[in-house]
């Protein structure tokens, strides 16, 4: 049993070009379409849960009621195990974090970079300059910040950086209510980045843009059935595949170790498939049959 799970959420536009229900034109991806929620495991990549939105909601609209229901099953199930969520600046509202500090969550996520912050930050850019203001520079620290929707002041970490030969500097801030160091935060938040991959295999490697029915339901419904093939493969991909091809996308493992030709020999008892000698995949094919006779399976 893991000692934590990294919860990565998310939000993305399933493309659309008919006249279905709820799809609606999204600003910030300028384009039609649904705008998905999504939430991932950081670490094995499982999606934990999907929601189909309409087009024009914001990233964050409804987060806190698709959250709550993974927040108490694993808090009920599993309470020893730690959950870590992590967002970017789209999930920057104090609903969320209330709802994470009053299940004893601990959480990082990105804050949108403002003049105040960038005023409590001017003390790391004196320290990054102080003695040498050429080369390329980064210094991470914290600050405690609280915006005008915010009850009180909450923890931010920032990093500050400078690029070689210029005088302009990139900020990250970070609010959270974790007691770790502020290169570690910063370093944990930006590893959230391989979301992007997960949704990418999601999106082409398992058509989850396929949402073609006018009716809203139906598009719900089969956008499940594509969640679930989705974590089915990631789990098969996990318990059975070899080591060199777990980190392959689907298009490679749908080429390499499934579609082999072989020829089917037919006995009164048997059906045997005998494969090329040649083939240069064979390993990858028999190695996942051979970890598949190995798992334990309980059923609860």
């Amino acid at each position: 049993m893991p000692e934590a799970i990294i919860l990565d959420l998310d939000s993305t536009l399933l493309n659309a070009y008919g006249k279905q229900e709820g799809r609606a034109f999204n600003f910030h991806y300028q384009s039609n379409g649904y705008h998905l929620l999504v939430c991932y495991d950081g670490i094995t990549g499982d999606l934990i849960k999907i929601q189909l939105r309409d087009g024009t909601q914001y990233s964050s609209t409804g987060v806190v009621d698709f959250l709550q229901p993974i927040l108490d099953e694993y808090l009920e199930d599993f309470p020893e195990i730690k959950l870590l969520p992590r967002g970017d600046s789209g999930f920057a509202t104090p609903g969320l974090y209330k709802q994470y500090e009053e299940n004893g969550t601990g959480y990082v996520i990105c804050l949108k970079e403002n003049a105040i912050l960038r005023d409590k930050a001017s003390y790391l850019v004196d320290e990054i300059t102080k003695n040498n203001k050429v080369d390329y520079a980064v210094v991470y620290g914290e600050l405690m910040y609280q915006a005008s929707p915010w009850p009180y002041e909450r923890r931010a970490v920032c990093k500050v950086e400078k690029t070689e030969n210029q005088m302009t500097y990139m900020y990250t801030f970070i609010v959270t209510n974790m007691e770790s160091s502020p290169e570690y935060l910063i370093k944990f938040y930006c590893k959230r980045g391989l979301i992007e991959n997960f949704i990418k295999e999601s999106k082409t490697g398992f058509d989850f843009a396929s949402v073609s029915s006018h009716t809203r339901i139906v598009n719900a419904n089969r956008l499940q059935l594509h969640a679930l093939a989705y974590n089915i493969f990631n789990w098969f991909r996990r318990l059975a595949l070899s080591v060199n091809m777990r980190k392959q996308r689907i298009d490679t493992v749908r080429l390499k170790p499934l579609k082999i030709a072989a020829k089917v020999i037919r006995s009164a008892r048997y059906v045997t498939f005998k494969l090329c000698s040649s083939c240069p995949y064979k390993d990858e094919f028999y190695k996942p049959l051979s970890n598949i006779s190995k798992l334990f399976i309980q059923l609860e």
